[in-house]
């Protein structure tokens, strides 16, 4: 929630002097419980214990109200159901429940739901500002995660243990609140819907003791277990609960927002942390209709928080066990290993089945300036491709065949090209197109042996488009920068020959012979299009990240994104080029990648305490500012943000070592350390050495950013990985192309 700018700070407390406020109770105060508090209880509440919540009636002025933003993507926990019956995902972030993506998980539709505590007379706190949070998982085997908020003036403490129900679209939250000084608060809810993936054009009000909220499409409704003794439906910034509340720690306002807009919405709650008064559940539940959603929040209220809970963590522990044991190499981090299984599991749509997300949230600016897009809650080819190698690995291969059914049903174009990126019903985000994106579900569909006339027919569109097209690329793997790029490259070599021997298989010996000569063709040609031998960094070759012209020996300047500036393009590198190993093109001795391996360790590699990391590439600024403030798009040149490394990046140079016969075990130990290491959620980057000033223990080098966590290409790299340590080799190489090439992982 926006905290509104007449309430500065994070605990409001008018007429109270720092001294007075200094002086209140510590958190090792002695809790008494005294007659005099039972009453001081009892005269906080507006309505008498047991009397009905009072129904908004006026209508909350100040419509739409501040326009909405949304959480970023650094996320503390994530969780939903097996099964397709509940069609709703929950995220934590900040010691709040953040976003509920309902009916897919490409759909965010709440913003936040939080608790602030008030005395009702001096001061008011909401979780998210004003606590000190910590979160844990509970049980290593289910996605159950559990927040303790205890507020920063030592006044209270808040439990929240989440769980969502496998026969409904309800998230459940299991609440105990405890006073830790002997006197009574009160407790609000306050409730941010966001449904159908914005915030600014939905209507609230109070029915049948819920908050409902609806947008035409979708509504939720918030109910607690123990009813609501007061609710409002308000515009944030004008109406809202806590806009109310800030101005004399009371709840004065019950209204209703009929008119479309930004709602905020606040329900008063009997607790007050004395005893008899310590717990509740709060339902959030979703549907169509508000009557639908009310309905849902209370059958699983009805169903009892253990029993729900108790229900969501066995068809976890059932799915697990369903797949292969952990490998040996990741018997010291099972419980990574198998967070990592079930982020795998949880990031694929309900609706439209192998349809898996990158990561469920929007890290950084895409949470503001840019909302309007679905970012990284939305299907890429590429990530989908890993995800699914991470499926195959671990035993799903009837996801991983989801997965290409999906891309060939809902992504592939009728001319054999994949977009960019696109929502789950295939309606494109960004526009863009990346031809290793064309690529890579050919070498999909070859993995899991899907070679039959009807998955020909789609791998013949998509590499007859390769070769029409290729091999520069309008985007490459990074997303910033067009040309000739070798990770491009060997993703369309290594889709045009496992091409080759579908298109033989379906009796196409034409085709087949015309996409080798095309993959030999391409393969000849990478040094000229993409290895430097008079760049700056060594005089022996090595490869770049990308050329425009396809002159690896010009010094033509390339312009990259993400506020980077003009440069020539042989003093731009990345360690992409290991995929043309992992994808069985070159040899791992081969001299051009040996050495560009010490240039790329020079320019981009660093070490911390947790293990050794990668940037992405040469000037990257994909990421915090220099102060650690989040990344927005920036003045070409500015510099003023930083890509730090990615772990993913740690696991691909694993498997490169493990390909040329080294010890690669550290790796993936490396892999499972930059963990967040309360949730187990692994994050797109780490910090590195240009930590902010202060660097405090948030900023240590090789933690997390606050990138995209969790980010599901992570952890399926995670997953790969630990799986080829067991086997000796990459177990993703596809033979038919380290066969032709004449790789040792040939017969891996």
């Amino acid at each position: 929630m926006t905290v509104i700018t007449t309430v500065s700070g994070s605990r409001y407390s008018p007429g109270l002097s720092k001294g007075l406020r200094d002086m209140r109770s510590p958190l090792s105060a002695v809790v008494t419980l005294s007659s005099a508090a039972v009453l001081a209880a009892s005269a906080l509440f507006a309505v008498a214990p047991g009397v009905p919540a009072v129904s908004a009636s006026s209508q909350a002025p100040g419509a739409p109200g501040t326009a909405s933003d949304w959480v970023t993507g650094d996320k503390d926990g994530f969780g939903t159901a097996r099964g397709t019956a509940s069609k709703v995902w929950y995220t934590l972030h900040g010691g709040e429940l953040s976003e509920i993506y309902y009916p897919r998980i490409d759909t965010p539709s709440t913003r936040d739901t939080q608790l602030v505590v008030s005395d009702g007379h001096t001061f008011t706190d909401r979780e998210s500002t004003d606590t000190v949070h910590g979160d844990r998982l509970l049980d290593p085997q289910s996605l159950n995660y559990q927040q303790v908020d205890t507020a920063r003036s030592g006044d209270s403490v808040i439990t929240k243990t989440y769980t969502s129900d496998p026969e409904r679209s309800t998230v459940l939250v299991d609440v105990s609140f405890r006073s830790l000084t002997g006197r009574p608060y009160q407790v609000y809810v306050l409730h941010d819907p966001a449904l159908s993936m914005t915030g600014n054009d939905d209507v609230g009000a109070t029915s049948q003791g819920a908050l409902v909220a609806g947008d035409g499409t979708s509504s939720d409704a918030v109910l607690s277990s123990s009813g609501f003794r007061r609710t409002s439906s308000g515009y944030l910034g004008s109406s809202d609960g806590w806009t109310d509340l800030a101005t004399d720690h009371r709840m004065d306002w019950t209204y209703a927002a009929a008119q479309p807009g930004n709602v905020v919405q606040t329900g008063l709650t009997g607790l007050t942390g004395l005893v008899g008064r310590q717990r509740l559940t709060l339902a959030i539940g979703f549907a169509t209709t508000e009557t639908g959603a009310v309905s849902t929040a209370r059958a699983s209220l009805s169903a009892g928080f253990t029993r729900v809970q108790s229900a969501y963590a066995d068809g976890w522990h059932g799915y697990l066990t369903t797949l292969k044991p952990v490998p040996r190499s990741a018997a010291g981090a099972a419980t990574e290993y198998h967070v990592s299984q079930m982020v795998l599991a949880g990031s694929e749509d309900k609706t439209f089945r192998g349809g898996f997300v990158a990561s469920p949230g929007r890290p950084w600016a895409w949470a503001n300036v840019l909302q309007s897009l679905a970012v990284y809650h939305a299907v890429w080819s590429r990530d989908l491709y890993e995800i699914a190698t991470g499926l195959i690995a671990m035993g799903d291969r009837a996801a991983a065949g989801r997965a290409l059914d999906y891309l060939f049903s809902v992504q592939e174009r009728p001319d054999g090209s994949y977009p960019q990126n696109s929502r789950l019903s295939g309606e494109p985000v960004f526009g863009g197109l990346q031809m290793d994106e064309v690529s890579f579900p050919t070498v999909l569909a070859g993995q899991l042996g899907r070679t039959g006339p009807a998955d020909w027919d789609h791998v013949r569109r998509a590499e007859d488009y390769v070769v029409a097209n290729g091999p520069s690329t309008p985007g490459e793997r990074w997303e910033n920068a067009s040309g000739y790029s070798p990770a491009t490259i060997a993703a369309e070599i290594a889709g045009l020959v496992v091409g080759a021997d579908i298109a033989h298989r379906n009796g196409d010996a034409t085709r087949a012979e015309h996409y080798l000569a095309v993959a030999d063709s391409w393969r000849a040609n990478l040094s000229r299009w993409t290895v430097t031998s008079t760049g700056p960094y060594s005089s022996s070759p090595y490869f770049l990240r990308i050329t425009s012209d396809g002159n690896a020996d010009a010094g033509t300047p390339i312009q990259l994104s993400d506020g980077g500036p003009l440069i020539d393009q042989r003093a731009v590198v990345d360690p992409s080029f290991l995929e043309l190993v992992r994808l069985g093109v070159l040899r791992p001795d081969d001299p051009r990648i040996v050495n560009s391996l010490s240039v790329v360790d020079q320019q981009l590699g660093y070490t911390t305490a947790n293990g050794p990391f990668w940037h992405r590439a040469s000037f990257d600024g994909y990421g915090e500012k220099s102060d650690g403030s989040e990344w927005e798009p920036t003045p070409t040149g500015s510099n003023i943000t930083h890509g730090r490394g990615w772990p993913l990046l740690t696991g691909e140079r694993g498997e490169y070592s493990l390909a040329s016969g080294q010890a690669a075990q550290n790796y993936l130990d490396t892999m499972a350390r930059s963990r967040n290491t309360s949730s187990w959620l692994l994050p797109e980057q780490v910090w590195d050495h240009q930590a902010p000033a202060g660097s405090s223990p948030a900023f240590q080098p090789g933690t997390p950013t606050f990138s995209a966590t969790p980010l599901a290409w992570t952890h399926a790299q995670f997953i790969r990985f630990a799986t080829s340590l067991d086997a000796g080799a990459p177990v993703e190489t596809p033979q038919a192309v380290a066969c032709r090439y004449n790789s040792p992982l040939c017969g891996r």
